[in-house]
């Protein structure tokens, strides 16, 4: 059985498992579980104004499967149905739905309070739930339970938030919630994809600012859930990696964490370039994890098909 504790062994696992070198279901096994259904890690995503679940699930879907195959995706519908005019009438069948109503300024809010008790009740009883993602309304949404969650008014029974996936989001603009949930900077590992067409191009930024550490990507689109290029995908994987690593590196034995440097935009090597060792890692560091993955192969585990620098 193939045993990974740190970040840098999960990465490398990782590789060789996308490379085919994994013999059997080694890779099913690893790090405790590791893409068994029930370690991956649990995902709430919340939906736009007036849509559904099922929308942005087809949106979703439409990335590059690498960056969610880890992750188990949940798309409840919103608390109230759609009160006017979707904008999803032509291309998507209805019901619509909506998580709470705000006036044209969006500084007045309706219904919010009773929004936030139905996803912290939902999140209790059908989680525990690993991190958030959200688009507009859900992206806004996402970021608040986040603050919330770290400032000890929400979810108390729940364990700590670890990311938040940020897709045209927002923050809200009443001061009795902005003197709460961005109080701090919100120390949770976020993703904030931000289009240049977008009419809340400026509030999405200024929702960034809000996390410690984000990583903001890109594209040339507008208010939608974009399709993502190339780099948009290496980055994202990355970056889903460097949560799978924090979460599994907690889960191993009470391991203390090797220390390894993380950043949002390190770039591990392509498989097919030859070197499967993050190029970040200390040479130490490097050195160890060689060894580790040279007793694999000697032991069975891995083929030799990868190639290791």
């Amino acid at each position: 059985m193939v045993v990974c504790f740190v970040y840098e062994e999960i990465i490398i696992c990782r590789e060789y498992h996308k490379a085919g070198s994994w013999k059997g279901n080694e890779f099913g096994r690893c790090c405790g579980g590791m893409g068994s259904k029930e370690k991956k890690m649990k995902t709430l995503c919340l939906h736009g104004f007036r849509t559904s679940g099922s929308f942005l699930q087809k949106q979703i879907s439409k990335w590059d499967p690498s960056i969610f195959q880890e992750f188990d995706l949940v798309f409840p519908d919103g608390l109230f149905p759609a009160g006017g005019k979707s904008d999803i009438e032509d291309i998507f069948p209805p019901p619509y739905f909506e998580w709470y109503q705000f006036n044209k300024d969006f500084t007045e809010y309706t219904n919010l309070d009773e929004c936030i008790s139905y996803l912290c009740d939902y999140m209790t009883k059908n989680g525990p739930f690993d991190g958030l993602l959200g688009f507009s309304q859900g992206a806004t949404l996402s970021a608040l339970l986040a603050g919330y969650q770290a400032q000890g008014k929400v979810l108390s029974d729940h364990p700590p938030i670890k990311f938040v996936i940020s897709i045209s989001g927002s923050k809200f603009r009443d001061p009795n919630i902005c003197d709460v949930a961005y109080k701090e900077p919100i120390k949770v590992k976020s993703a904030h994809l931000i289009g240049d067409k977008d009419w809340l191009k400026i509030p999405s930024e200024e929702l960034a600012t809000a996390f410690d550490n984000p990583l903001i990507l890109r594209h040339p689109q507008g208010h939608t859930v974009p399709r993502l290029d190339e780099a948009a995908v290496r980055h994202l994987c990355e970056w889903t990696t460097s949560v799978l690593g924090d979460t599994f590196a907690h889960r191993s034995c009470n391991l203390e964490n090797s220390g390894a440097e993380e950043t949002n935009t390190a770039s591990h090597s392509d498989v097919n370039s030859g070197s499967l060792i993050p190029t970040y890692l200390s040479d130490l560091r490097r050195e160890l994890v060689l060894l580790r993955m040279e007793k694999l192969i000697r032991s069975g585990n891995l083929e030799g098909g990868a190639k290791i620098k």
